[in-house]
């Protein structure tokens, strides 16, 4: 359901700002997507040159930026032309950081709808490295006419 389509294709975030690589498994109400930390990013010459680890607002963006593909797929699969628009979050509740993300480690993130109440979005979002969680998130967005 989602092979041939492009992340690009379906939210406005472009590199040096993407955080999501691939999208692997769309159901209906949840999506998985992956991304491959690179070795030479610029963020780990500062944090921290001895001991890089990639921070958690990135990590917590790679989840968001999941949040927005699904809100894509999800407004896609309703044939709700009026729901377009540029995702922006809200909310933001209850983020636990539970591992730490290396440079050449690939994460994986997985989004869940919850509900959307007067266009506000609630999503729930796990990023996991090496197949255990690394972050697990609540959020909101809505959807911004450009």
């Amino acid at each position: 359901m989602i092979q041939n389509i492009k992340v690009t294709d379906l939210i406005p975030h472009r590199p040096p700002f993407l955080w999501v690589d691939s999208m692997l498994e769309y159901d209906g109400s949840s999506l998985l997507t992956e991304k491959y930390i690179p070795e030479d990013l610029d963020v780990f010459q500062g944090h921290y040159p001895d001991h890089p680890v990639l921070p958690g607002v990135l990590l917590c963006e790679a989840v968001f930026q999941t949040g927005a593909l699904l809100i894509a797929l999800l407004s896609r699969d309703s044939d709700d032309s009026g729901l377009g628009g540029v995702p922006v979050i809200t909310r933001i509740e209850g983020v636990r950081f539970k591992r730490t993300v290396k440079p050449g480690d690939t994460i994986s993130m997985k989004v869940t709808f919850k509900e959307n109440l007067s266009g506000v979005w609630f999503l729930k979002g796990t990023l996991r490295v090496h197949g255990k969680v690394a972050v697990q998130v609540d959020f909101a967005c809505t959807l911004v006419k450009t």
